[in-house]
């Protein structure tokens, strides 16, 4: 059961992930905006999960599933270096830096 819960999650988080960027990434732009959005989304669901001490199946869906397929770190890695040494490092300065920041704003959602 838990491979297919993953396997949901996944093509759920997967398909999201690209009508978000379709629609925000925009050749030329400095910030990659749907993907740094899906990453700072998926990390916060993820903190958050971790947080309230979510385990076994629904972890497996959510958090294995929908964020692993929700973010991406190829994409990120990708638009990062089409950007060039100074607007790539700081693109993917804020996209670690948010992505740490709503994973430990998830957390503590989740403690509440």
């Amino acid at each position: 059961m838990t491979p297919l819960l993953v396997a949901l999650g996944g093509g759920v988080g997967a398909a999201l992930r690209f009508v978000v960027a379709t629609r925000l990434d925009a050749p030329g732009r400095t910030v990659a905006a749907g993907t740094l959005l899906v990453n700072l989304v998926g990390s916060f669901v993820l903190g958050l999960l971790a947080g309230a001490a979510v385990r076994g199946d629904v972890l497996a869906l959510l958090g294995v599933g929908f964020c692993g397929g929700l973010t991406t770190y190829s994409s990120f890695a990708v638009q990062a270096a089409e950007r060039g040494p100074r607007r790539g490092a700081t693109y993917a300065a804020a996209t670690v830096l948010g992505a740490l920041a709503a994973a430990s704003l998830g957390w503590w959602v989740g403690q509440a």
